[in-house]
């Protein structure tokens, strides 16, 4: 029996032809197709959109190409994994102190000395990235993990959640030095940005908490804009989580910054130190009452 109420075919098609169609169907004019002329679609003209005058119009394409793909992807909730890229895994940092160790450099020895200690946090990222995203199976609302796309921290993150078959998102970014993508990233989901804003923005808008391993001046700067936004009350409060103790407290002087009035005691509070991947998940699960019966998916969902 038709439903009467369904609209008729021939009332349902589109009353014109999609940007796509119009793109894909358009003769090659010769005397129009040189570089110099201005005959081109403005959507497909790159040298056009590359104008200086185009940049707000690049800057809403970076925000909402990522928005959309991941909207596609039902991803509401992720867990950002931030950490040095220079980080080695242990079977890679143990072979560069054999190596150093079979010459004379006592400095190249001291350096792969200490880049093996710091492999231990690869580990820890990966086993970390594995259990979110094997354990948040189970939820509603499962937690994908976002990482900056590149090496060290950052693919140790992506590959945790690639050992148990799941899906991650990397935020790569175009550098004066070339950064390619990881190989555990999942490839729908392996983005490329121009603009740090943007970038960002996107790390934190369906984060339900951050990971801060070791890391460098990239690894402070998120590290702080997230605090200062979390801090002046722009973003909900999250768990900021860092990893290692002994590092950060070396790093950052907190008692320092409270004794002289630079921030409020309750400040210190924005952060939790933990040490295991298993502590980290402790907390976020605390915070969060994973380990409860019905989970509270609507509180994953805010962004900034």
């Amino acid at each position: 029996m038709t439903d009467k109420h369904a609209p008729h075919a021939a009332f349902s098609g589109r009353n014109f032809p999609s940007a796509e169609e119009e793109a894909s169907t358009l003769a090659r004019i010769e005397r129009y197709a040189g570089p110099e002329s201005a005959y081109r679609l403005a959507f497909t003209d790159t040298d056009f959109l590359l104008r200086e005058e185009l940049r707000p119009v690049r800057m809403q394409l970076e925000l909402l190409k990522p928005e959309l793909v991941q909207q596609e992807q039902g991803i509401t909730a992720t867990i950002v994994i931030f950490g040095s890229a220079r980080i080695k895994p242990p079977e890679v940092a143990q072979q560069l102190l054999e190596q150093a160790q079979a010459g004379d450099d006592r400095q190249a020895l001291k350096r792969a000395e200490t880049a093996l200690g710091m492999s231990h946090f690869y580990e820890e990222a990966r086993r970390f990235a594995a259990i979110v995203t094997e354990r948040s199976k189970a939820l509603e609302t499962p937690i994908y993990v976002v990482t900056g796309g590149g090496p060290g921290i950052m693919e140790a993150g992506n590959r945790g959640a690639h050992d148990v078959g799941g899906k991650s998102i990397g935020l790569n970014i175009v550098l004066p030095h070339e950064q390619a993508p990881n190989a555990y990233i999942t490839p729908e989901l392996c983005f490329q940005f121009h603009y740090f804003a943007l970038r960002k923005m996107h790390f934190l808008m369906r984060s339900i908490a951050l990971v801060c391993f070791p890391g460098g001046f990239g690894t402070l700067d998120e590290l702080f804009e997230t605090v200062t936004l979390v801090q002046t009350g722009k973003s909900r409060r999250r768990p900021i989580l860092l990893f290692g103790r002994a590092f950060w407290e070396k790093l950052l002087n907190l008692e320092h910054l409270v004794d002289t009035g630079m921030i409020s005691p309750g400040d210190i509070g924005l952060f939790n130190f933990v040490e295991t991947a298993e502590e980290a998940w402790a907390v976020l699960a605390e915070h969060y009452g994973f380990d409860l019966p019905e989970t509270e998916t609507g509180r994953f969902a805010e962004d900034i």
